[in-house]
């Protein structure tokens, strides 16, 4: 395979909502480029892309798949991306680094969930964007109504460069309004007869021609000058004008296809090498030095790696985009993320798992190498002297949590390696290992994402799991002064036992002055603040521990053996074994004995004094409220606004957003179990939303007496 300059590379990711044809598509393009010589199908399961054992299954596409083709002395690497919203780490890397998406949408079912979803990440990624509507050859196909759709999901920059002459099972032409012919296909599709536009078709073609001339010329000063001077443009001045509309997201070009019989395929690629912009026409990449860094092969060498995966007899295959310069097999580079050198031993050019090895690779190509040793998603390989990096990926916060245990004892260790390695693979898998909770807690996008990471488990890795609802972290804390004292006392034999603890405890508050008196059970108790100490909770808040012992009641070094039993107490609270938080502590008084007392016996006393406070002192449990943003079809925003209400969430705001209206919601997590799965039911897919971690707040009484009662239950158990 011959070396691409950069300005003959294009890159692309398919994109559209499961179902609308990427996959077939994608297979008609490599096969109109010569990488392979027969068309796969879906459900032959013998596509380029979908090779992997459970897409096969599931006959959808779960991760992003690297392809390339050859057409007309260039190259297009293509990322065919999935269509689920539950698999969206593979589109929003995909967009990272595509220069380019191509929107395919159904003919029958024109815009849909994803189409709209998918259409907000290339927006937030900057892409340019053509639309394809594929299946016209399909009994229901509508494509005016899908047109209408567009205009009325993406505006009016969507400008027809095609139209179908006889949509429906009998398709077989369509007419190009910036070539001004006719395209007619045989019955398998393929190479077209180039034809003259039909009389009564000339008119409409006219039209829509003069349409996307004026649209062309509107990106450009001098095209406007030129189209105002001869009311038209030429197919090149043309192609510069769409060129810079879709560089700067000011058109989106619609297309018709139908991918499963090769129609039309080849021509949206000649548009695709024709017009569409290679990697040196998009805005500069700009590195963790603020300096823009152009897709230039003459520049230092670098390349950012977008994608891993683990390939049978392979190991880990790492993806890059050449960012800047060449790199070449043989090459030293620098991962700046962990200072270590990475030898690129070999590089490749992908097309699914048919793999092809190249000896050099341009600014703005995308290969794939092996054997790295500890490079990862994200990370920047440089050559030497280059400290730069440029910026991750930044893929969207989990959705659905469940916790997860090996159904065999002694297999933590194996489960928590696949984990790992699914991690890796999948950033948009987070496993949180949660020594409070007690629990492997894995976050992912959705139910079905987590129920895909659980066969690879059970499949692949050959540890079989089990999923369980996961804990709540709950917190404790007060809300009044209370006093306690406790006498640890144990004689056996040899040397005793022997402390005594008296404290007071009461709510830690911001600023508020050290204590010097205390009423306690109707009596003035006067203290003296000898030392303190104020410690930032690792689980959030604070505890202060004041050291008030007078007249040497309890020998100082044994203080430290005081406060060790009372974090031992927060790290797991009196009420429901969670962390306890935002708590003062005075101890000011005790008594000790000559021989017995030792650190672990005020250890004890501590700890026992503070229980004892603690259930006195108006105790809460608090629980965790995340903000939620939701963004829902007008239609639905009623059954979704009362799904809200039976979860305790409170809304605090609507507004809308492109068409649809936005939810601001506080709800308490205990509540966000599987909402996922609620809201797709709730609106056919048509919602999407997002959640982070907003404070605490105090339970409801009822809840508290349940938590408490269950609790009480787990430790009669234990």
């Amino acid at each position: 395979m011959k070396t691409y300059e950069t300005d003959q590379i294009r890159n692309i990711a398919l994109l559209g909502n499961s179902g609308s044809g990427k996959t077939t598509f994608a297979e008609s393009m490599l096969l109109n480029g010569g990488i392979i010589d027969r068309r796969g199908t879906v459900d032959a399961k013998n596509t380029a892309s979908d090779y992997r054992q459970i897409e096969q299954e599931n006959e959808n596409s779960l991760y992003s798949t690297v392809l390339y083709t050859e057409f007309k002395d260039r190259k297009i690497n293509i990322l065919d991306t999935p269509g689920l919203d539950d698999f969206v780490g593979g589109v929003i890397s995909s967009l990272h680094i595509a220069d380019t998406g191509i929107m395919m949408l159904s003919a029958n079912n024109g815009v849909e969930v994803g189409t709209e979803i998918q259409f907000r990440h290339s927006e937030a990624a900057g892409n340019a964007l053509i639309f394809v509507v594929n299946g016209l050859d399909t009994e229901k196909a509508n494509f005016d109504k899908a047109i209408e759709m567009m205009r009325e999901s993406f505006g009016s920059n969507i400008v027809l460069v095609q139209f179908p002459v006889n949509e429906g099972t009998g398709f077989n032409s369509v007419i190009d309004v910036l070539t001004m012919k006719m395209y007619k296909y045989g019955a398998g599709g393929g190479a077209a007869e180039i034809l003259d536009i039909p009389a009564d078709l000339k008119d409409k073609a006219n039209e829509l021609h003069n349409e996307l001339v004026e649209k062309a010329a509107e990106n450009d000063d001098g095209l406007m000058e030129l189209f105002f001077e001869n009311e038209s443009l030429t197919e090149d001045e043309m192609r510069k004008g769409i060129k810079l509309g879709l560089i700067q997201r000011g058109i989106f070009p619609v297309f018709c296809a139908s991918a499963k019989n090769d129609m039309g395929v080849a021509r949206i690629m000649e548009f695709i090498v024709n017009a569409a912009p290679a990697p040196n026409d998009m805005p500069a990449a700009v590195n963790s030095k603020e300096e823009e860094i152009k897709c230039d092969a003459s520049g230092p060498a670098s390349i950012f790696m977008f994608k891993a995966a683990l390939e049978e007899h392979i190991g880990e295959v790492n993806y890059f985009k050449v960012m800047s310069g060449k790199v070449s097999e043989g090459n030293d580079l620098i991962n700046t993320s962990t200072s270590n050198k990475e030898r690129i031993t070999q590089i490749y050019v992908s097309a699914g798992k048919k793999r092809e090895k190249v000896p050099t690779m341009m600014a703005g190509d995308i290969g794939a190498a092996v054997k790295l040793k500890s490079t990862k998603t994200n990370h920047t390989l440089n050559a030497a002297g280059q400290d730069w990096s440029f910026s991750a990926i930044s893929f969207p916060e989990p959705k659905f949590r469940t916790a997860i245990k090996p159904l065999s004892e002694g297999e933590e260790e194996k489960l928590g390696e696949a984990l790992t390695r699914m991690h890796e693979e999948d950033p948009t898998i987070i496993i949180e290992y949660s020594k409070e909770l007690k629990q492997i807690i894995i976050h992912g996008q959705g139910e079905y994402h987590l129920n895909i990471l659980k066969w690879h488990l059970d499949n692949e890795y050959k540890v079989e799991t089990e999923f369980l609802p996961p804990r709540i972290p709950y917190r404790e804390t007060i809300t009044r002064i209370a006093q306690a004292d406790y006498r640890h006392k144990k004689q056996s034999g040899g040397a005793g036992q022997f402390g005594e603890v008296h404290l007071v405890i009461e709510p830690y508050k911001e600023d508020a002055p050290d204590p010097t008196s205390y009423k306690v059970n109707g009596k003035e108790l006067k203290i003296n603040v000898r030392n303190k100490d104020v410690h930032d909770l690792p689980w959030g808040g604070k505890l202060v521990f004041y050291n008030c012992i007078v007249g040497g009641s309890i020998d100082a070094r044994f203080l430290p053996a005081i406060l060790k039993g009372i974090m031992e107490k927060m790290e797991e609270g009196p009420l429901t074994g969670s962390y306890a938080r935002d708590i003062r502590v005075s101890v000011y008084d005790g008594k000790m004995h000559p021989v017995d007392s030792n650190e672990i016996s005020f250890k004890l006393a501590g700890r026992n004094a503070f229980s004892m406070a603690f259930k006195a002192a108006g105790p809460k449990i608090m629980e965790p409220v995340y903000e939620v943003e939701i963004l829902v079809p007008s239609d639905r925003m009623g059954d979704v606004m009362s799904d809200l209400q039976g979860r305790r969430g409170i809304v605090l705001g609507m507004s809308s957003e492109k068409g649809f209206e936005k939810i601001s919601a506080k709800v308490p997590l205990a509540e966000m179990n599987k909402y996922s799965t609620a809201l797709s039911s709730l609106t056919n897919g048509r919602a999407m939303y997002s959640m982070r971690f907003s404070e605490y707040t105090q339970v409801p009484g009822d809840l508290q007496e349940e938590l408490l009662k269950a609790y009480e239950a787990e430790q009669e158990e234990e």
